[in-house]
């Protein structure tokens, strides 16, 4: 058996932190954000992307270039097709995780948890849909270790080889919310 070949077919480091706003604004795009996702799967020219995402090459040409200003996107092979290069972009980290940003760069980040939800009603309407919602009353030290579990989880479910029929869709989340508290046991 063919050992499985390693998902994108290029390097990338396994995680970037991001905090300005320029990669900000390249990074949460909804267009560009779909351009990162298909990246995972392989590289890829603006030719092949334009035709994924339906749009036309110029447009999908101008969100490439705004991905490489703000060094999320790289070139990562060219050839020489009639004296032209064609280039194959690929993402530059697996994983991109939003640093320390100010209140001002936060108005630029959408809410990945609303857009799933948008996302996810066909896959519920059809009884498709994997979900849980749990509420515990924990430390926030204790929050935050489990959230680093759950980013480890994520980087293992963008690690699984791409094939297949069908692209899932993998989303987490932990906040604090107001939710009901028991008393203290008397």
């Amino acid at each position: 058996m063919d050992e499985p070949q390693d998902t994108p077919d290029y390097q990338l480091a396994d995680l970037q932190v991001i905090t300005t706003t320029e990669e900000i604004r390249a990074g949460f795009h909804p267009l560009r954000s779909t351009v990162l996702d298909l990246l995972m799967e392989r590289a890829a020219t603006v030719a092949e992307l334009a035709a994924a995402v339906k749009r036309p090459k110029s447009t999908v040409a101008h969100h490439v270039k705004v991905l490489l200003q703000a060094g999320l996107l790289q070139v990562v092979r060219t050839r020489k097709v009639r004296a032209i290069d064609e280039r194959w972009y690929g993402r530059t980290a697996r994983t991109y995780q939003v640093g320390r940003i100010s209140a001002e760069q936060l108005t630029l980040i959408g809410n990945y948890l609303a857009d799933a939800a948008a996302e996810s009603a066909p896959a519920h309407a059809a009884d498709d849909l994997r979900a849980v919602h749990r509420h515990a009353r924990v430390p926030r030290e204790h929050a935050e270790a489990f959230w680093e579990r759950v980013l480890e989880v994520a980087a293992e479910f963008s690690r699984i080889p791409r094939e297949g029929e069908e692209t899932w869709a993998f989303v987490a989340g932990l906040y604090p919310a107001e939710h009901p508290v028991l008393p203290p046991p008397v």
